[in-house]
């Protein structure tokens, strides 16, 4: 009788990277996870150590096996789900970063966002690849690190450099990195997130790659999210295939059965990210979202998504743990909230990396508003979950705009759904149900389904339908007009975060 086999999902997100085993049930067999650094080396920069990220998923790996006492023998696939949009770059010879990774919510590149916008706007490239010039996205980033990194750039035009989401970076190192000629490939979500793809032909741009000074040569082959990149080289892992990469909201999509056109999730992590399935028709928004490809199978025809991106949501309960001391662990936040009854007339509007959906607004800076002497830190707490409801309510109307057919309900995933007050205001102040999985990590599980579709571990994408389950489902209770009046003041509040930034800050 030969031993049971499972597929293995390695989840590098923002803040830490874990490994997750799932079984054929997509049930946890076993999970490791480790933190990593946040580096802020000046106000508005953000920044993750790339060899650090790579000897955190080799740990995590070694210890969800060990967890398990499981050997390679018994994983079937590995799948990368990964924080997306986060830039690194490094020498293909030696495999080490010319830079630490410059993270998703870095807002360094503005400058160089405004000099591409000055010929077209900020929707120059939009009708290309679905997203407005922003800071968010990895191409200007690429740039900035060859503009200013010494010898970066030499190296690059002689194509000595390579470039990756950290899906790539992380792909690379498992299939031999430098010294075993590692594979250098990404797929098309994570490609759709660089602004340097063309969403039609799912192919790399060279005019815009062109107009940002990028060579050519540093990008990755884009495939699709479930197929065989290769083998695992060095490590415990040897001779396993990876075969499935999705970015993390697109692998929450595909983890949440979100197969269907008009279905849509939310999931809750160190920012928002809302995502409507669109089907294999791209929709350009009207209203502040972002056009993107949701996942593609193999050889199949790519699906679509329209994404609402909130920077700020789990990261600010992080903020107000770390810089300001008012809790000890995030769980924390919900007790102290429900030591008051409402908000006291505070709004907390998180705009640190100024405003992404559907706003767009890279001169907004966060603002506590409504301040009374009543309002103690209570209130404070209710406010800092409040403040992802309401964001969350800005995207859901936009989506709603865009697609004309208003959702009936919210699926929802990520670390925050554990926060049964934030999920039963989220219901209020939307007005629709808010529907929680049996498997609320569903990032991992995603991931793990692209890598069991290549290679057969699961028959077809009705599987995903048929072990997902639902765990919980929150009603809205509030009255109508009390929903209207504390969004109205919600959008009073991100009014007074705007125009923040002069033209003389960096």
């Amino acid at each position: 009788m030969t031993d049971p086999t499972y597929i293995l999902a390695i989840d590098q997100g923002t803040t830490s990277t874990r490994a997750m085993i799932f079984d054929q049930h997509a049930d946890v067999v076993a999970v490791d996870q480790i933190e990593h650094q946040q580096i802020f080396p000046r106000a508005g920069w953000v920044e993750h150590d790339g060899i650090e990220i790579w000897d955190n998923t080799r740990k995590v790996i070694g210890g969800a096996l060990s967890k398990a006492n499981l050997n390679s023998g018994n994983i079937a696939a590995v799948g990368i789900t990964n924080q997306r949009e986060t830039a690194i770059v490094w020498d293909r010879r030696t495999g080490q970063p010319v830079y630490n990774a410059i993270v998703w919510q870095d807002t360094r590149t503005q400058k160089i966002v405004d000099e591409l916008a000055a010929n077209g706007g900020v929707e120059r490239y939009k009708k290309t690849c679905g997203l407005p010039l922003a800071t968010y996205f990895s191409g200007p980033k690429v740039r900035w690190i060859l503009d200013n990194v010494e010898g970066a750039r030499e190296k690059a035009e002689a194509g000595d450099l390579l470039f990756g989401n950290t899906d790539t970076w992380v792909l690379w190192n498992l299939t031999g990195g430098a010294e075993h000629d590692g594979v250098h490939v990404t797929d098309v979500t994570n490609a759709s997130r660089t602004m340097l793809m063309d969403l039609s032909t799912l192919d790399w741009d060279e005019s815009i790659a062109a107009d940002m000074g990028i060579p050519t040569s540093m990008l990755p082959e884009i495939r699709s999210s479930s197929e065989v990149y290769g083998e695992c080289r060095p490590g415990v892992l040897k001779g396993t295939p990876v075969s499935g990469i999705l970015g993390d909201q697109q692998a929450a999509t595909f983890g949440q059965a979100c197969l269907e056109k008009g279905m849509a999730k939310n999931t809750y992590g160190t920012g928002n990210f809302m995502l409507l399935n669109t089907g294999t028709e791209q929709v350009p928004s009207e209203n502040g979202l972002l056009t993107t490809v949701c996942y593609k199978v193999g050889d199949q025809e790519p699906v679509y998504a329209l994404e609402g991106s909130i920077a700020v949501t789990g990261s600010l309960v992080q903020w107000i743990r770390d810089n300001l001391g008012l809790i000890t662990s995030a769980p924390e936040i919900e007790q102290l909230a429900l030591t008051v009854e409402d908000n006291g007339g505070a709004y907390f509007v998180p705009a640190f990396s100024g405003l992404f959906a559907p706003h767009w607004r890279p001169d907004a800076r966060g603002g506590l508003v409504g301040l009374t002497r009543y309002v103690n830190k209570g209130h404070i707490a209710r406010a800092v979950l409040e403040a992802t409801a309401f964001q969350t309510r800005e995207v859901l109307d936009a989506m709603n705009a865009d697609s004309g057919v208003p959702l009936t309900e919210l699926k929802v995933d990520g670390g925050m759904v554990v926060n049964e007050t934030l999920m039963q205001f989220q219901a209020d102040i939307l007005g629709v149900d808010v529907v929680r999985p049996k498997v609320a990590e569903t990032t991992a599980l995603g991931a793990a389904y692209a890598a069991g579709l290549a290679i057969g571990y699961w028959d077809s994408t009705a599987d995903i339908t048929a072990n997902w389950g639902e765990d919980k489902r929150w009603k809205p209770q509030m009255d109508e007009r009390e929903r209207e009046r504390l969004y109205r003041n919600w959008r009073k509040a991100v009014t007074k975060t705007l125009d923040w930034v002069d033209d003389d800050v960096e």
